[in-house]
This record gives C-alpha cells, sequence and structure tokens, in this order.
C-alpha cells in the first residue's frame, strides 16, 4: 500500500487555506495547515511534508522568505514548493523561479481542480532538467528568431545566458516539455 503524500497548506486567509486544505484531504492527501510563512516554516522544518502549496503575502513571514529559510536547512531544502498569488505580478514570477518553486499559479485564473493536477505532477515519474544551449547548432538561430529573442540567447533582463528548463514525462510515453528561462533573474520566454 502507498503511504499518503502530506501536504503544507501556507495562507492567512481562512477561507482560501480551508478551500485548498479540503481539496487536497479530498484527493487522499495528508493535510497540515500554517496561518503564515512562520509556522509554516516551523511546520515544515517538524513535519517534513511531501509538497508546500503557499501564499505571498502574509503576516509575520511572506512566503518568499520562508522558501529561501527552507532553502537553507537541509530537510527542507528539496521540498516542492507550490506559489499561489492573488495578484500574478511578473516580478513575484519571476522571484518564484529564482527562489526553485516548482510553479506559480495566479489564484483567479487557475481552478481548484488544475492546482490539484499541478500538485498530483509533482509526484510523477518526470524529471527536471536544466540544458544549456549551443547557439551555434543546428536550428538555434531559427529558434531564436521565431521566439523574437537575440540570436546570443541572452536574457533580455538582465543579459545573463538563457537555458533550457526541460521535463520528463514517464519512462512509458518519453513525453518532454521545455522552457526557456533565465536562470539568474527567472525571466521566461512567452
Amino acid at each position: 500500500m502507498e503511504r499518503r503524500r502530506k501536504i503544507l497548506v501556507v495562507d492567512d486567509d481562512e477561507p482560501t487555506r480551508q478551500m485548498y486544505a479540503n481539496l487536497f484531504k479530498e484527493a487522499d492527501f495528508q493535510v497540515i495547515e500554517a496561518v503564515d510563512g512562520l509556522e509554516g516554516l516551523e511546520k515544515a522544518s517538524r513535519e517534513i511534508p511531501d509538497a508546500i502549496f503557499t501564499g505571498i503575502i502574509m503576516p509575520r513571514m511572506d512566503g518568499f522568505t520562508m522558501i529561501e529559510s527552507l532553502k537553507k536547512n537541509i530537510p527542507t531544502s528539496n521540498i516542492p514548493v507550490i506559489i499561489s498569488s492573488h495578484m500574478g505580478r511578473e516580478e513575484d514570477r519571476q522571484k518564484a523561479n529564482v527562489l526553485g518553486a516548482k510553479d506559480f499559479i495566479i489564484r483567479d485564473f487557475t481552478t481548484p481542480k488544475k492546482v490539484l493536477e499541478k500538485v498530483k505532477a509533482l509526484f510523477v515519474e518526470g524529471k527536471e532538467y536544466r540544458l544549456e544551449i549551443d547557439t551555434s547548432s543546428m536550428d538555434a538561430q531559427k529558434l531564436a528568431q521565431d521566439l523574437g529573442i537575440n540570436n546570443s540567447f541572452q536574457c533580455m533582463e538582465c543579459d545573463e545566458k538563457l537555458i533550457f528548463k526541460v521535463f520528463s514525462g514517464n519512462k512509458k510515453d518519453r513525453g518532454m516539455e521545455a522552457q526557456l528561462i533565465c536562470p539568474s533573474c527567472g525571466w521566461q520566454a512567452k
């Protein structure tokens, strides 16, 4: 029998926290709740959840500071985090990427069903890889032109060299997804 996955839901808005806690409980997750980043950090350190679903703006400690603190602690440093944002600001998306968040959802544009799919996807066989781009190989220049970026694959925000973040599917279907990102500032090709 497979053990139940444990998820920590961190949000200071009680109705929102309860909605997601109930969503995960109905999907057979063991749910831990925290009202802000400070309580989330304490519970994550004690409980070592399989995943964390957190808001950003909260009293005492925000979601970003909580993630930074989790990364400094070896037992919690690799817990996958999905950030939920009310506002969906691009600078928040970039910061989430730089901090290593697995996903960034905008609450009003992401259904609870989609959130559940994203959380469940954290536990599938697939893995994430980061690959450098050889700007002189094969169709690299054509790709840059089609994406509307400079042909040296430099970030439009900070001038760092862009990379591909590649997600592999399960071994059976061998599917992959790729995203062009800046490893420094979190910029992503749209």
